[in-house]
């Protein structure tokens, strides 16, 4: 009787040790591994809107958002409005797509249209099983390549081997602490899945080398990332050159939203059309000079957050370097040109209506005060791929146009 029930014991804790083994192999399989990611970006919500593109804006709780999954913010002070805006914000008076008439909430995403989120929440698009899948890895989803080179360091015979292609307009050798631009809207058409095409600002620290701070923002058409065509508001940021840090949006921790209005990479709306309406965003990164955080404001009302200090090393004192303009990524192999289009798909020379533009572009100084830049450079890798032409007159101010078609018969 003794033998038997051992002889049960036995069977009863191999059957345990057949189930714990079998849990330990699902939990590391695929599809939980997937689950589970899910589960840490998508946060509880309020309430969810589905967008007319087919995204679900989540409207979760300000405090419950993926910022505070960072360590150094588990006891963090929520900063809900900046201490300082820049001096001269406000002189002028020029409309942009994200500017209405009193009273009223101007259509600037394309989930609007279903609703909004309340205050005391935060719009965040929810990441699908498909997004992640796209991913040439979860540890990577929403990264960029850390191989990302700068435009002012590229290495041209890199450029038909997977290499990005830039055509910008550039200001270094002073300590900035901000820029500003208005940036016209378009939809450019992307050649293949893996390649992107944005338009954007920089705002840069430290050298390219492997120590490269940089937050960026303006809007971009990524099918890898997005799933889709659709032009997209975006930020991204790193401290070390793209390589651990700093993600798209905010799919990782470390960009706190306050705004209840927009939603990192939702689609912008409307668009520009050829020859025909032109819209176009107006984005302000700054230094607030009190708390030391880097905000970020679009159009003329909307403070949509802040990057904290901490996550930095050179921009946490400054930026050493402004670019804005136009990024394409070129993976045709074996000298062949990507048909990715920038900006428009038109070049600089077809003027308004046609080509894509910055303008009003600004730097904020060490006085906190917003001024036209001086010695402003520009920069193209393949002038007959994607070219950039600037300008300055009263209306404005310091402006560029950019863009291009990518291949055509001067740039096989």
């Amino acid at each position: 009787m003794a033998a038997a029930r051992g002889g049960l014991a036995r069977l009863l804790a191999a059957a345990a040790v057949c189930v714990l083994w079998a849990a330990a192999a699902e939990a590391r399989s695929p599809a939980a591994r997937v689950h589970r990611h899910l589960k840490r970006l998508n946060k509880p919500a309020v309430k969810s809107i589905e967008s007319p593109d087919w995204d679900i804006i989540d409207c979760v709780h300000i405090s419950h958002q993926p910022a505070f999954d960072h360590p150094l913010l588990k006891n963090h002070t929520l900063q809900l409005r900046p201490a300082f805006h820049p001096e001269g914000l406000y002189d002028d008076t020029k409309s942009s797509l994200a500017s209405g008439e009193a009273g009223e909430k101007p259509m600037l995403q394309l989930w609007h249209q279903n609703g909004r989120c309340q205050e005391g929440t935060v719009p965040i698009r929810r990441t699908k099983k498909d997004d992640l899948l796209r991913a040439s890895s979860m540890r990577r989803y929403g990264r960029k390549q850390h191989t990302t080179p700068n435009p002012l360091s590229v290495d041209l015979s890199m450029l038909n081997e997977g290499g990005h292609q830039h055509a910008i307009a550039y200001v270094e050798g002073e300590k900035y602490y901000g820029a500003r631009a208005t940036i016209n809207v378009w939809e450019p058409k992307i050649q293949q899945p893996n390649e992107f095409s944005l338009s954007q600002l920089w705002i840069l620290g430290g050298s390219f080398g492997a120590d490269l701070n940089s937050i960026e923002a303006g809007w971009q058409v990524s099918p890898d990332l997005y799933g889709d065509n659709n032009t997209r508001l975006f930020t991204y940021w790193t401290s070390d050159a793209y390589q651990a840090t700093g993600c798209y949006n905010i799919l990782c921790s470390g960009f706190i939203q306050i705004n209840s209005e927009i939603a990192m990479g939702a689609s912008i709306f409307p668009i520009s059309n050829l020859a025909g309406s032109q819209y176009d965003i107006s984005i302000l990164i700054w230094k607030d000079p009190k708390e030391g955080n880097w905000w970020m404001q679009f159009g003329k009302e909307y403070v949509l957050g802040y990057w904290p200090s901490f996550l930095f090393s050179y921009l946490a004192d400054s930026a050493s370097m402004i670019e804005w303009g136009g990024e394409v990524v070129n993976s045709e192999p074996n000298g062949a040109h990507t048909s990715t289009q920038m900006g428009s798909g038109r070049f600089p020379e077809e003027g308004f209506g046609k080509a894509s533009y910055f303008k009003n572009i600004q730097v904020v100084d060490s006085t906190n005060q917003l001024k036209a830049p001086k010695g402003v450079g520009t920069f193209t890798e393949q002038s007959n791929c994607y070219d950039v032409q600037d300008g300055n007159n009263g209306d404005w101010g310091t402006y560029f146009y950019y863009g291009g078609p990518g291949k055509n018969s001067n740039c096989p």
